[in-house]
């Protein structure tokens, strides 16, 4: 099992920032990627960043150059790093953890941009 409870959420002006950050707990070595989804109302859940154990990143082309994905495997962490932020980008915002048998997530935090 792995518990993941993510912070960081807020409100912000647009062109502004924020990190989120995701606490991973239990069977830390059964993970091998996490990932960060987001949900804006009315529409599905889309993927967002995502960090193999590896290191290796990849992010969705509406968040490219903006939003930066790490890892500190030391303290059992996922950061998000969000710059230049835009009112699309408006949501909440998921931290998932993906095992070879199962996918867990956490309950979000809600990241608003409004001027």
């Amino acid at each position: 099992q792995v518990q993941l409870v993510e912070s960081g959420g807020g409100l912000v002006q647009p062109g502004g920032s924020l990190r989120l950050s995701c606490a991973a707990s239990g069977s830390i070595s059964s993970i091998n990627r996490m990932r960060w989804f987001r949900q804006a109302p009315g529409k599905e859940r889309e993927l967002v960043a995502v960090v193999t154990s590896g290191g290796i990143t990849n992010y969705a082309d509406s968040v490219k150059g903006r939003f930066t994905i790490s890892r500190d495997s030391g303290k059992n962490m996922v950061y998000l790093q969000m710059n230049s932020l835009k009112l699309e980008d408006t949501a909440v915002y998921y931290c998932n953890a993906v095992t070879y048998s199962d996918v867990y997530w956490g309950q979000g935090t809600q990241v608003t941009v409004s001027s």
